[in-house]
């Protein structure tokens, strides 16, 4: 059996995506009968050999623009929306994924959706205010290092003003900062508790993060990511 996953790689931080799937692959070698085959996506005939796909960090304007001119951002939606095949965005991906976003540049841009969530983009600031933060994330629970934080990397990162559908799971928050705006439902007293910025998300097949693991030598969102689907597709 074999898994082919894909990164959009018309912008952005593919590289590093693929260098971590093929870690996740070796980790997991022992473990499942399984041949993971990464892909560098740029064309139709790429992504339909994919059966899940990485939008990488890098210019959500951009990666938009290119995958329109290039003919790819229909079938994307198609991928994603109509497929419904595994997908995860990280920071630029996560805002592609969304159904909404703002702070966009004049005239806006073109999203994929995927994910019932408002994003706001750039919400930490410019390039020069990007930081890292250790993350306690939960759904990591069942990885050997999963009482080990993971390196957050956040860089002109957006984060989840409001979520849109009950059927979003919100995954991880980053601690310490208060949500900029209450979600629906909630009353005022609830969104004041410090719980912290939505930076991780998933609604059904598709998964975002605000921030960058593929700027880390850490696998264990990967490996947990390729094993999601595994147990999709039974072979877990």
């Amino acid at each position: 059996m074999s898994l082919t996953i894909g990164v959009l790689a018309l912008q952005g931080g593919f590289h590093e995506h693929l260098s971590l799937i093929h870690k996740a692959s070796a980790l997991l070698s022992s473990k499942y009968s399984v041949t993971i085959n990464p892909l560098e996506v740029r064309t139709l005939e790429d992504l339909n050999r994919c059966d899940a796909l990485i939008i990488p960090g890098g210019e959500s304007t951009t990666i938009s623009f290119v995958a329109q001119q290039s003919g790819l951002f229909e079938p994307l939606v198609d991928f994603i929306k109509i497929q419904k095949k595994p997908t995860w965005g990280t920071c630029a991906g996560l805002i592609l994924l969304s159904e909404e976003a703002n702070a966009t540049k004049k005239g806006g841009q073109a999203l994929l959706g995927g994910i019932s969530v408002r994003v706001h983009r750039n919400h930490f600031g410019r390039q020069i205010e990007s930081f890292e933060s250790p993350l306690q994330l939960p759904f990591l629970s069942s990885s050997d290092q999963s009482s080990t934080n993971f390196p957050g990397i956040f860089i002109r990162a957006p984060v989840v003003e409001e979520v849109l559908s009950s059927d979003v799971e919100v995954l991880a928050r980053l601690p310490g900062r208060v949500e900029k705006v209450k979600p629906a439902g909630l009353s005022e007293a609830q969104t004041k508790d410090g719980a912290g910025d939505i930076i991780a998300v998933r609604e059904g097949n598709v998964l975002g993060t605000s921030f960058h693991p593929e700027l880390t030598e850490d696998a264990r969102i990967h490996v947990w990511w390729v094993e999601e689907i595994l147990r999709q597709k039974g072979l877990a």
